[in-house]
């Protein structure tokens, strides 16, 4: 028998190197905002961007920039990029965290529910929302979008939770099961959804579904920063805990780890910043089930320096994919999620093969 943190990792890096590590993909997520900002069909060098921010901060002059790089830097690129940063962080975070949780590097957001949760509300708005169902207005729909994706993230989650729980305790292993259940329960009402839509909506679906940073804007920005950025960073603050636990939740006990309180804060945590992560940016997957990974080779299984660490690297890995996405195929542009699932699927089939000799059935 293999003890259940073997499970997560085969080795340990020291401390100093580890937090060199964490510097590491520190520098990886600004170098990767700074060329998501400036590379493009108008190239905007660094200098120029920092000097374009600078003077609307009111600390330098744009005399040398062009009025088009600006308004393309202010209104299109520099939105996008925080989009793309906070989405990133918050799938590979929650990832991260729900890893450690299951004690499994398999475990992936999407296992709990909370992304086809979101997925089916916002199908539900695009196709029973529309003029010929509910009566409401066009323009109302995409405002509604976000807010009904969230809500159907967070539902699910609650209902996966709520069927784990008995007698006050949790079932790490219910609960997974649960998700997959409930998963595979959505994904046939989202095909039905798809089936009983029009031409339009199913335009829409399938855009929305794939992923995609289009449609960022500095409002939707206010509006999804705190929903992500605070249950991600409150997920960092979980590591301590989730170390213990890795021993067990019996032992984890006996070091004074609440376990059933820190059981209910990751998964809500992780379903409030994957579901407003879904909502801003539709379904985007492998990056919560790639990013904690590659971090764990890199620095270690310790969780004080892998979630932000994994923050960090799941930003940059998401601008990194953005950038094809709007350039690979000009002019047209490719939906998010198919490059991160074409990256994640063939890690994903590689880690099965890495992993499968140290599981316990």
């Amino acid at each position: 028998m293999k003890a259940d943190g073997e499970r997560i990792s085969t080795g340990v890096r020291s401390v100093p190197s580890a937090y060199l590590g964490m510097l590491a993909c520190l520098l990886t997520a600004m170098a990767a905002f700074l060329l998501a900002v400036g590379y493009g069909a108008v190239a905007i060098p660094p200098g120029d961007v920092l000097r374009i921010v600078g003077t609307h901060l009111g600390l330098g002059s744009d005399a040398e920039v062009t009025r088009v790089q600006e308004t393309v830097l202010l209104a299109i690129r520099l939105p996008r990029a925080v989009l793309g940063g906070l989405v990133g962080a918050g799938l590979a975070v929650a990832g991260a965290a729900l890893q450690g949780l299951f004690r499994n590097p398999l475990a992936d957001p999407a296992l709990i529910g909370v992304s086809n949760g979101a997925a089916l509300a916002a199908a539900a708005t695009i196709v029973v929302g529309s003029a010929g169902v509910l009566g409401l207005p066009a323009w109302l729909i995409p405002h509604l979008l976000p807010v009904s994706a969230f809500l159907g993230g967070v539902a699910a989650t609650w209902l996966v939770y709520m069927i784990a729980s008995r007698d006050g305790t949790t079932e790490v292993a219910v609960l997974l099961l649960a998700g997959v259940a409930l998963n595979a329960i959505v994904g046939a009402a989202i095909g039905l959804l798809i089936f009983l839509s029009d031409d339009q909506e199913l335009r829409d679906l399938n855009f929305w579904l794939l992923g995609s940073l289009g449609g960022a804007t500095w409002e939707r920005i206010a509006v999804a920063a705190p929903l992500i950025l605070v249950p991600s960073l409150l997920l960092i603050f979980q590591g301590r805990r989730l170390n213990a636990l890795l021993l067990g939740e019996f032992e984890a006990g006996h070091l004074g780890v609440a376990v059933e309180q820190t059981k209910r804060r990751i998964v809500l945590f992780a379903a409030m910043a994957v579901g407003a992560s879904v909502a801003l940016a539709g379904v985007i997957g492998f990056v919560g089930l790639v990013v904690p990974h590659l971090i764990r080779l890199l620095i270690g299984p310790d969780h004080r320096t892998l979630l932000p660490a994994t923050l960090f690297l799941g930003a940059a890995l998401l601008l990194l994919a953005d950038i094809l996405a709007r350039t690979v195929a000009l002019p047209a542009e490719l939906p998010i999620g198919i490059l991160t699932s074409t990256v994640g699927g063939p890690f994903f089939l590689w880690l099965l093969l890495r992993q499968r000799t140290q599981w316990v059935m």
